[in-house]
């Protein structure tokens, strides 16, 4: 949940990087996030890099850089540590599995680097931009569809 939280917060902060800061309380009921979780992932996402944040009345979050510089991967590392189910198979957590005699002669292991590759290139692929441009797309269609009925 961290994971999806984080890229719904900070999809949210993308819409709205017209360089007005954004409170926690409109993300938390825009984005349908409990507010204490998301005042955890917002703190992780500051450290991080990806968000800045003011304090005060009219204090807020906004994005840090922009959406195109931002990827889905960057975020699920952050707060969710490596994008490998298992450890064997992780490009920056490396640890051999416990359980497991022979890396080697892992059937699963193999399975589970098919499953890491796939999912990094597309996560790596994938920037905050390009959902905005899907969720522009996404709206455009609905609309035109909505003109013929």
């Amino acid at each position: 949940m961290r994971a999806k939280y984080s890229i719904r917060a900070i999809l949210h902060l993308a819409r709205h990087r017209n360089g007005s800061l954004v409170s926690t309380h409109e993300i938390a009921r825009h984005e349908a996030i409990p507010r204490k979780f998301l005042e955890a992932i917002l703190v992780d996402l500051r450290n991080g890099g990806l968000i800045q944040s003011k304090l005060g009345k009219s204090g807020g979050y906004a994005m840090e850089r922009h959406p195109d510089t931002v990827t889905l991967s960057s975020v699920v590392r952050l707060v969710d540590g490596p994008i490998a189910w298992v450890p064997c198979v992780s490009q920056t957590a490396y640890a051999p599995c416990k359980d497991c005699p022979s890396e080697r002669a892992c059937v699963l292991r193999t399975v589970m680097q098919q499953v890491r590759d796939s999912t990094a290139s597309i996560l790596d692929k994938t920037t905050f931009q390009d959902l905005l441009d899907r969720e522009e797309n996404l709206h455009r269609d609905a609309d035109y569809l909505e003109y013929q009925i």
